[in-house]
């Protein structure tokens, strides 16, 4: 599939022209170039080239990972963390294609990092996507912590255990029987203990 028939390119671009515009400012000309014919060394260029909007290094690493240039990690990494949700959720897509050996490692050190646990949603998703080594400690680590009935960060703690659930790993029946009381993870928690295996 070319990048722009991408469903999940083109909602990037529609939601960061209307960024811009939203801002009171017209769609540069850099815009439309980043949805050109530009090559991996062009895109890598916008991507370091200082003083570039965070639209621009968002387009450019988001084309990158889809291209599978590592040299979009590091900043789609960083987009993975980002207090926007959206651009967590367009990081997320393109590390999943990127097929780095360190995407797994990094989601897991963002997802079990308790401090930023209100940006954790996306990585946790993205680790039950990669079904990584590092996938199933991460969620049982984070899900013990969203055990608590008052947790605020309760749809963290869902998705670890829906996460949970596709990895079908049998390792994650203790932890997945913890949250059968939780109130808002009880039901998941039957589904997903239902996947696993003996």
């Amino acid at each position: 599939m070319n990048f722009a028939e991408d469903p999940e390119f083109c909602s990037m671009i529609d939601r960061l022209r209307e960024e811009i515009e939203n801002a009171g400012e017209a769609v540069p000309a850099l815009f439309e170039e980043l949805l050109g014919p530009l090559g991996t060394e062009e895109l890598h260029h916008l991507l370091t080239v200082p003083g570039q909007p965070l639209w621009a290094r968002e387009i450019a690493a988001f084309r990158l990972g889809l291209a599978g240039d590592p040299r979009a990690f590091e900043a789609l990494v960083l987009l993975l963390n980002h207090r926007d949700p959206e651009r967590c959720v367009s990081a997320a897509y393109a590390l999943a294609r990127l097929g780095d050996p360190r995407t797994a490692r990094a989601a897991a050190a963002l997802a079990t990092n308790e401090l930023r646990v209100a940006y954790a949603l996306l990585p946790v998703r993205l680790l039950a996507r990669l079904r990584a080594p590092e996938s199933l400690p991460a969620l049982v680590t984070v899900l013990q912590r969203r055990l608590a009935a008052d947790d605020p960060h309760w749809r963290v703690g869902l998705a670890c255990v829906e996460g949970l659930g596709e990895l079908a790993d049998p390792r994650a029946r203790g932890v997945l029987e913890a949250a059968l009381p939780h109130p808002r993870l009880g039901g998941a928690a039957r589904e997903a203990l239902g996947r696993l295996g003996g």
